[in-house]
């Protein structure tokens, strides 16, 4: 979870791979993230066991 949210917040410039703009790049760490939400959602569960409520971060866009 820390990986895809750190990767999201990461402003080091990205090699630009053909007609991929900042938009879009931004679109695809942003469905990294939900994937990874979805990915470990048995370990965000066990969290919120212990913190109800919790929800990993998201990022600021």
């Amino acid at each position: 979870m820390h990986i895809a949210y750190t990767t999201l917040q990461d402003k080091k410039p990205q090699p630009v791979q053909g007609s991929v703009t900042d938009n879009n790049q931004l679109s695809i760490r942003l469905e990294a993230y939900y994937a990874a939400c979805h990915k470990y959602s048995k370990e965000i569960t066990a969290i919120q066991k212990h913190l109800p409520g919790w929800i990993p971060p998201r990022p600021a866009l």
